[in-house]
């Protein structure tokens, strides 16, 4: 068990067997953790720190091989006998330093919960899936045995403080969260950039969740766009540790990209597997990536403007740029990146790209309705969708969610506006959802801050055909959080003027819900602040023509009212918005 940044995560040598005691009790990782805890305790002045008083040198230093020794013992006898041993100069009563010494326990194996843990594991990867799911089985046996060696470690050494045995057993996660199975590949030189380093990372080609998966960050929100530094070279600028660097291949939509992560963001790496489709060798080994996203290069290399992330372009390929530094510390960051990388070659493709939702609705007994829903971070458009599922069920709903949060729209050859998305999960707040919703899918979610404000849930939904697939447009509403429903403002409205409906998308209005920095009424262009406000010019011309086309088509442009950012509807504004486009979709004509 080696390799950690032990104040917030631990990687797990997963080509360990886990079998006995010792080998958790004498490791690297051990001796660092618990010294960390001491120093942390010490920091706090803590009351638990009586419990290492007999543990010091005499120059008062935590001595971390007796400590060792003694929790050896303390597994295998029970306190009192370790006590009177005389190996250790306990100068407490028994009585006294049990209840000493439960409660450090208790405070110590809360620590080791609390820490972020994966498991990582080098197998080389064999395209046959009967190798891969016996690789994969074998990975979650051995967290299987690491959870077990833990909690009985646990329980052995509270029954020999305790003397009482438990009468009720919890059976805690203990073990990894998330274990990656990773390998090494060989590249083609003709696909390769000059930086070498990016081809001697280890690869992850699978991972195994343990739910229910809770992290925790650094940071809770996202601040501005990612500038793009043109003619700025700087891939051969840094070197990529392989014992501190994992690279994880997604699809965004029908692009590669890949994400280099750093050990001590890899929560931010994982949070990508129930957002994105996981590109497999046979993909990332034959053709250069789309794009590639750094997390937690060092800040010596970002000039002050660039300190949340910036965005260049060699050898043909968009890299997304990120320091090492807390205050990005969150989700946004990770995934706004990949998806602005995706909208900047996307305008460069002459698509457009959407920040957006887009759902397939049917009602009972109907012919589906493709429904296009655009705004900014908390505007509604996810809340909006899921609140059709509380709808009665004799309305006979049925939602098929095939973009989340971005995607792009082109004309096919037929000249018909088709929709493709990006994500095949959603990255929602967790006030935002119907009551309850979260705690339903709790066994496949990864909770991101629970316990604060803007508290997030990354959650599968779709799969990748359905959301890379090409699908036919019919209405596009733009969506308006920041106004009250009342005479002068209906639920739904269609725009009429052409002019209209492209001013209103482009102003990007809408009441920051405190998912980002902003507060207040904001505008942004387009409302996606990820690559359409950074190649504006060029967006622009490409969405005077879309919608320019969308109107001879015949498809149809409005505005729904979420309510969203007025306080006291932040569950009923979605709610009416959802029955108000159900009703509109029950009398289309």
């Amino acid at each position: 068990m080696e390799n950690m940044n032990v104040h917030r995560s631990i990687v797990i040598n997963g080509d360990l067997k886990f079998t006995n005691v010792s080998r958790v009790l004498q490791s690297k990782t051990f001796g660092k953790m618990i010294t960390t805890f001491v120093n942390e305790l010490e920091i706090r002045h803590s009351r638990k720190l009586k419990a290492v008083i007999p543990f010091r040198d005499e120059n008062k230093s935590f001595d971390l091989e007796k400590f060792r020794d003694f929790v050896t013992l303390l597994n295998m006898k029970p306190l009192k006998d370790v006590m009177r041993s005389g190996y250790f100069d306990i100068q407490y009563g028994v009585d006294e330093y049990t209840a000493i010494m439960l409660d450090f326990l208790e405070g110590f194996y809360n620590y080791w919960r609390n820490i972020q843990r994966f498991m990582v594991k080098n197998e080389s990867y064999n395209p046959d899936d009967g190798a891969k799911r016996s690789k994969a089985h074998s990975l979650a046996s051995n967290n299987d045995s690491l959870k077990k060696l833990v909690l009985d470690l646990y329980r052995n050494i509270l029954y020999n403080v305790t003397g009482k045995s438990l009468s009720i057993y919890r059976q805690l996660p203990s073990g990894a969260q998330v274990s990656f199975l990773v390998d090494h590949f060989d590249f083609p030189n003709d696909i390769k950039s000059k930086n070498d380093s990016l081809y001697r990372v280890p690869y992850v080609w699978e991972a195994i969740f343990e739910p229910p998966v809770i992290f925790y960050t650094q940071s809770s929100k996202r601040n501005g766009v990612f500038p793009i530094k043109k003619d700025k070279k700087i891939l051969e600028r840094f070197y990529m540790d392989s014992e501190s660097w994992y690279a994880i291949p997604v699809k965004a939509g029908r692009l590669l990209i890949i994400a280099y992560c750093h050990k001590d963001f890899l929560e931010l790496g994982a949070g990508l597997f129930n957002l994105f489709e996981l590109a497999t060798p046979e993909e990332f080994l034959h053709k250069k990536p789309d794009g590639a996203v750094f997390f937690g290069l060092d800040k010596s290399l970002f000039e002050e403007d660039e300190m949340r992330g910036f965005v260049v372009k060699e050898d043909g390929v968009y890299y997304g740029m990120l320091p090492n530094d807390p205050e990005i510390d969150y989700f946004g960051y990770m995934k706004k990146m990949i998806l602005t990388l995706h909208n900047i070659i996307q305008i460069k493709n002459f698509w457009l790209p959407i920040h957006g939702a887009f759902a397939k609705i049917r009602l009972a007994g109907e012919k589906p309705v493709n429904i296009m829903l655009v705004g900014d971070s908390g505007a509604g458009k996810s809340e909006t969708l899921e609140a059709i599922h509380k709808l009665p069920k004799e309305l006979g709903c049925d939602v098929d969610i095939l973009i989340d949060d971005m995607g792009s729209l082109h004309f096919n050859k037929e000249d018909e506006l088709m929709a493709v998305g990006t994500e095949i999960g959603a990255f929602v707040r967790l006030d935002d959802l119907q009551p309850g919703y979260a705690y339903s899918t709790m066994d496949r979610s990864i909770f991101m801050n629970p316990n604060i404000v803007n508290a997030r849930v990354i959650v599968p939904q779709m799969t990748y055909e359905e959301i890379s697939a090409s699908t036919p447009v019919d209405y596009i509403f733009y969506i308006n959080n920041y106004e009250k429903i009342d005479d002068a403002h209906a639920p739904i409205e269609m725009f009429d003027d052409l002019d209209t409906a492209l001013a209103v998308f482009s102003e990007g209005k809408r009441m920051a819900k405190g998912t980002t920095g902003e507060v207040g009424i904001t505008t942004t262009y387009f409302a996606n602040p990820f690559g359409a406000v950074q190649l504006k010019s060029e967006h622009e011309k490409i969405a005077e023509n879309y919608f320019k086309r969308m109107k001879e088509k015949g498809i149809k442009i409005g505005v729904i009212r979420t309510q969203l950012g007025i306080p006291g509807f932040e569950q009923d504004g979605p709610f009416v918005a959802a029955e108000s486009l159900v009703d509109f979709i029950k009398h289309i004509k």
